[in-house]
């Protein structure tokens, strides 16, 4: 969780403190004012704005705090909150402030772009993306990376952007810059850019095997598997040192559909149990399960010593062969520590996969009972009853298991947040919303449960402008958050605003490829009237999870 707003208003406060703590006394003959006890007052309410998801309100009092302080961390805060209040105006003004009061760095240099792509000023938003570029060090593109990936709005925007970065040879000879920019290209669904910043990575950086990763990815994307293995095969041989490298090559090959080379891949270096788990994964999604069995033997024939990891992987490999009862002694065998309260959660899942339910309920209500175990070890065997239950579509079970965990954990926020969703699922708002704002009155700032409840009214409800406020908090927090993007999105296009939803629905995309967020943006193409690219999120989405909720709902509210 990244540091609270609230507690980043405390820290303020307490700077302003200070600094009216050393200022020295003021001749007898001066006004007696005293301009950091008087932005107190606007800070204070700036602050209480935040906190209500009134951003528009926050970004007025935050700038008048600035003003009256006539202090630099306060101008920088108020551009921040202006610029994710979508409120150019004030945007402007708390820049200008920030800039007057002597501020500089690349996080000046960014809010400038970002507030000059806003105004449509392509050619003074180059202007501060080159500076970025040119200062030399990674903070600078990395800065310029994030103007492009959020603050240019429409994609078309970023391209143009991008070509320029690249006409003029602005991107640093840094690997790292150009392989992100090159995600970039990709993300942006702009394959000829990504194209032209591959052959250049290899042109510069002849020999280098991630780069056979950036190239494999862009061949992946434009539906060129074979070509994409191609250039994987090319540079197997030299990861067979590199773990870091071996296992980004498995990744790339398990999304190219083939699992099992990716576990050969793994296979081909030293071994640990993360690698071994890994393998067994990849073995399991590939259903595999004559290779799986083999290393399940390979391991088992390892395992003679207590070795708490070893056997609870063990375990779970023979969960996935469907050997129940050797799963069951491996994790009877996990020895005393940490891992011995999971192997008794899996215990129990697995007496309840073979239809053994009493055993399964009785074995997580001892867990429950032992004053030995840890507290997150008891809170779990409450979720996994509650989780067990759903599945036998016991509902009255399900939150009874939540009821008790609630009697045992008062307050306890992931069992309230995990009762909530399941009140969503059962089309019970009223209940989701007051789970949800139980988490908020324990954690006011929990992002997880702003967003769920926001997205929660604005998804089921008619309460929209509630719900975006308090997805304006969440925003404030973790304003890169695709999760959240998606959500505000959403918002938006519920209250109307169709061409925002859009600008913002492809942003949460370009950085987080996710069924529902495809699903979302579908459905706002196909209200525009662009029904062609509609067709083609709802496919994307399709291949990602077809039985996505939303995606289901978006297909039906469009009549597609």
């Amino acid at each position: 969780m990244p540091v609270t707003v609230r507690s980043t208003a405390v820290a303020v406060l307490v700077a302003l403190s200070l600094a009216g703590a050393v200022q020295a006394a003021p001749p007898a003959t001066a006004p007696a004012t005293d301009p950091v006890g008087e932005a107190i007052e606007p800070l204070l309410a700036g602050e209480f704005a935040l906190q209500s998801g009134k951003l528009d309100e926050a970004a007025r009092w935050y700038l008048e705090a600035a003003r009256t302080a006539q202090d630099k961390a306060l101008a920088e805060r108020a551009t921040r909150i202006a610029l994710l209040a979508k409120d150019d105006a004030r945007a402007t003004e708390s820049l200008a402030l920030w800039r007057r009061l002597g501020g500089s760095g690349h996080g000046l240099t960014a809010a400038e772009a970002t507030l000059a792509l806003r105004k449509g000023q392509e050619r003074v938003a180059r202007r501060h993306l080159t500076t970025l570029l040119r200062s030399g060090d990674q903070e600078g593109w990395r800065q310029a990376l994030s103007v492009l990936g959020g603050g240019a709005g429409e994609p078309a925007i970023a391209t143009r952007l991008l070509t320029h970065i690249l006409d003029r040879k602005l991107l640093p000879n840094e690997l790292q810059a150009w392989l992100a920019f090159g995600g970039l290209a990709q993300r942006l669904d702009q394959p000829k850019l990504a194209e032209r910043i591959v052959a250049e990575v290899v042109n510069r950086f002849p020999g280098e095997p991630r780069v056979a990763l950036l190239r494999a990815s862009q061949l992946r994307e434009a539906g060129k598997n074979d070509e994409a293995k191609a250039a994987l095969d090319a540079v197997v041989d030299r990861a067979a040192s590199d773990a870091s490298l071996r296992l980004a090559l498995a990744q790339e090959y398990a999304q190219l559909g083939d699992p099992r080379r990716a576990e050969a891949i793994l296979a081909a270096g030293p071994q640990d149990d993360e690698s071994y788990a890994h393998r067994a994964a990849l073995l399991a999604r590939a259903e595999d399960k004559a290779a799986l069995g083999r290393l399940y033997e390979e391991l088992a024939r390892g395992a003679s010593k207590p070795d708490p990891q070893r056997r609870l992987l063990l375990g779970q490999i023979a969960e996935f062969l469907d050997r129940h009862a050797q799963a069951i002694d491996w994790y009877a065998g996990v020895p005393s520590g940490p891992l011995r309260w999971l192997a008794r959660l899996r215990t129990a899942n697995v007496l309840h996969e073979i239809g053994r339910g009493p055993e399964a309920y009785k074995a997580l209500r001892d867990l429950q009972a032992d004053g030995a175990a840890p507290d997150d070890a008891r809170r779990d065997a409450y979720l996994l009853e509650a989780s067990l239950l759903a599945k036998d579509r016991n509902d009255a079970g399900e939150l009874d298991a939540f009821a008790r965990g609630l009697a045992a954990f008062p307050d306890d926020l992931e069992i309230l947040y995990a009762r909530a969703l399941g009140w969503e699922r059962r089309d019970d708002i009223a209940r989701a919303e007051a789970d949800f704002r139980k988490i908020l009155v324990v954690e006011p700032d929990s992002v997880a449960a702003l967003n769920a409840l926001g997205y929660t009214l604005a998804d089921r409800t008619d309460r929209y402008q509630e719900a975006l406020e308090l997805i304006d908090r969440a925003r404030t927090a973790e304003p890169d958050n695709a999760a959240i993007i998606d959500s505000y999105g959403w918002v938006l296009y519920r209250l109307g605003r169709l061409q925002d939803a859009l600008t913002e629905l492809r942003r949460a995309f370009t950085l987080q490829k996710d069924p529902e967020i495809a699903a979302h943006l579908g459905e706002v193409l196909w209200k525009l009237g662009k029904t062609d690219e509609a067709r083609k999120y709802f496919d994307e989405a399709r291949k990602l999870d077809p039985d996505n909720r939303s995606l289901k709902r978006a297909l039906e509210n469009v009549g597609a």
